[in-house]
């Protein structure tokens, strides 16, 4: 058995898997917003399991950023910003003896959807979440490929692939992080785009369902967010030519119209057979934590 932890910016979700991934606990708490109650918060979830279980068990943990493969240390955690330049196992280990794995939530996302979720049947799978923020992650043969920078899939910080932005990069020595693509495709970016566009604070999820219900400037707005999407895609596509891509995160759920999708990347990248497959996950939400408690199975080996 393994203990899953997704160390979400708002709630820490915890679950057990036995040995043939069957969910026998699962339960979410608020998460604090500082490191020392973090530590202590997954040490007591940690250490009340094994009390119940009369177990010692492996424990994987997903979180925001990413992780310096060198020194161990979280970086780039956006949304958790208590995450930042912490080494999280290190700090652990001085409260617990467990062996502990920790991994970036898109890549664990990846990871369960890749085992035996909704692209279990390919060799090459990409993972994207499109929530309040905008991340990726790599999976090749059931393994993630976090890259020597531990920046493996974090396709979304790359500057959206827009004329007047590579125009405006060629005259400037900075780079705009409000043009990267999470600045374009993140729930938090649509809402922000939305209102200035059209100075009406809606949520993404509200934004949506005008879209559905036909509101002709949010048609529009959602017509363009699909071209930014496509375009997006496009450098997956090139470069890593995933054999499927899962879509995954808040954003992702209220999208319907992924086949479109598909034909405008299609369209951009002149291949009227596109064989990449566009998938939702089977494991939705759950996906996350279930892939952390497949690190440890997986470091294990």
């Amino acid at each position: 058995m393994q203990i899953g932890i997704d160390l979400g910016a708002t709630k820490i979700e915890y679950i057990l898997l036995d040995h043939k991934n069957k969910e026998l606990e699962r339960k979410r708490s608020e998460t604090p917003k500082n490191f020392d109650d973090t530590i202590k918060t997954i040490t007591s979830i940690i250490k009340d399991l094994e009390i119940k279980y009369n177990s010692n068990f492996v424990v994987g943990i997903c979180h925001p950023g990413n992780l310096n493969s060198s020194t161990g240390v979280i970086k780039n955690a956006h949304n958790s910003q208590w995450l930042n330049n912490k080494n999280l196992i290190k700090e652990l280990k001085k409260k617990i003896k467990n062996d502990i794995f920790s991994e970036n939530d898109a890549n664990c996302f990846s990871l369960s959807e890749a085992v035996d979720g909704a692209a279990r049947h390919y060799n090459s799978v990409f993972g994207i979440i499109l929530g309040s923020g905008c991340g990726g992650g790599l999976v090749i043969n059931k393994k993630i490929v976090s890259g020597a920078n531990g920046l493996g899939g974090e396709w979304s910080l790359n500057q959206m692939p827009l004329k007047e932005i590579t125009s405006n990069i060629q005259h400037s020595e900075s780079f705009d992080f409000s043009k990267r693509i999470e600045g374009y495709l993140s729930g938090k970016s649509i809402e922000k785009n939305y209102n200035l566009l059209f100075k009406r604070n809606l949520t993404a999820k509200e934004i949506f369902s005008e879209y559905r219900n036909n509101e002709k400037n949010t048609v529009d707005f959602i017509n363009k967010y699909k071209d930014y999407l496509a375009r997006s895609l496009v450098i997956i596509v090139s470069t890593i030519d995933p054999d499927a891509i899962v879509f995954g995160g808040g954003v992702s759920n209220e999208i319907d119209f992924l086949d479109e999708i598909k034909l405008i990347t299609s369209k951009y990248l002149n291949e009227k057979n596109l064989k990449t497959v566009f998938l939702k996950p089977i494991y939705g939400d759950s996906s996350g934590v279930r892939g952390a408690a497949l690190l440890g199975r997986q470091n294990l080996i």
